[in-house]
């Protein structure tokens, strides 16, 4: 047999996961995938910082490609405003979509008055 005509098995399969890798690609480079993790972390630690903590539980903040995405309730617009703030002013943003709801705040029920006096009962007198 001739061997010069065949490529080796192994240089086959090599060139085999190269083209399958190349025609798989993701979306995103690592390098950008790392960019936009850094971004959403810096994102998460300033609203903590400048809107509260208790924030970072309830903004959903994403960032594809330098693209913020934020989701969630906020209890008034203008704290809305000010998350989005927060999120255009972290270096490499390049917009931000703000999809957060401001819902109202729950409704509280009353709550009976209190007094520093002892509670008495009136005083009835039997009837004839």
């Amino acid at each position: 047999m001739n061997k010069r005509g065949r490529i080796p098995a192994a240089a086959l399969a090599l060139l085999l996961g190269v083209v399958l890798v190349l025609a798989c690609r993701p979306s995103q480079t690592v390098q950008r995938q790392t960019d936009d993790a850094g971004m959403k972390t810096k994102i998460k630690a300033k609203l903590a910082k400048d809107v509260g903590a208790a924030t970072i539980t309830s903004v959903e903040v994403n960032v594809t490609n330098g693209v913020v995405t934020l989701a969630g309730p906020v209890s008034s617009g203008e704290e809305k405003l000010k998350i989005e703030r927060v999120a255009r002013s972290v270096d490499g943003v390049v917009s931000v979509t703000n999809n957060l709801q401001v819902t109202a705040p729950p409704a509280t029920s009353p709550q009976p008055a209190t007094s520093s006096s002892p509670a008495t009962t009136p005083l009835t007198t039997p009837r004839p």
